[in-house]
């Protein structure tokens, strides 16, 4: 089993300042329904930053994801996951489908290719396939990419834009850039759990368990 990080959210901070300043200002514990705070937030930066700027954010996020498959020994990608009763394999498939559908949709908006008989909405809480291996999970990861990149050319200059599309955290909608933004957002929240879980498993095998 590979050693983690160092920080891992130090080291992502420097490629993904942003998306790490978002994700530090939701509090998971928070038991009020006002997230005004972190919609402002995702507003100003998206439209500080634009699509492209975003998108390399993205990229540092993806390449954290990618460290975390490899660090991770093929055991453990059928163990606990950290959210709910999921398994590592489906947090992980989970979040790599997000980092899709979130700026797919808002780039639907953008290019005028919204369909109103059926539009997108997020759906929390749907686990991805239970029983992937790492080289599956890669390919997930890699789609991700692909699938940001064309996302973030059809949102360029349309970052302020209001994508009609609601979040059930969040509580309204957000313009197309903010949507792109809180990808990366989603990911550090299961990005979080897995370095846990990594955490834990190296203090088993070094007897360093507390």
């Amino acid at each position: 089993m590979r050693a983690p990080a160092r920080d891992w959210v130090a080291d992502l901070e420097t490629g993904a300042p942003d998306v790490v300043a978002v994700w530090r200002a939701i509090d998971p514990d928070q038991k009020s329904d006002d997230y005004s705070a972190a919609r402002d937030d995702l507003e100003t930066r998206s439209a500080r930053l634009g699509a492209g700027a975003i998108l390399a954010q993205q990229e540092a996020v993806g390449d954290a994801l990618e460290g975390i498959l490899d660090a991770m020994p093929d055991d453990m990608l059928r163990a606990p996951g950290g959210e709910g009763d999921w398994n590592v394999s489906q947090a992980y498939a989970h979040t790599t489908g997000a980092r899709r559908y979130l700026p797919a949709a808002a780039a639907m908006w953008a290019s005028g290719r919204w369909p109103s008989d059926d539009p997108p909405r997020v759906t929390p809480g749907i686990p991805g396939p239970g029983d992937l291996d790492r080289e599956a999970l890669t390919v997930f990861l890699n789609k991700s990419r692909r699938s940001q990149a064309v996302s973030a050319a059809a949102i360029s200059g349309h970052e302020a834009e209001i994508c009609p599309m609601e979040h059930p955290l969040i509580g309204q909608q957000l313009s197309c850039g903010a949507w792109l933004l809180f990808a990366g957002v989603h990911d550090l929240m299961h990005l979080e759990q897995l370095h846990a879980l990594l955490e834990r498993g190296i203090a088993r095998e070094t007897g360093t368990e507390r």
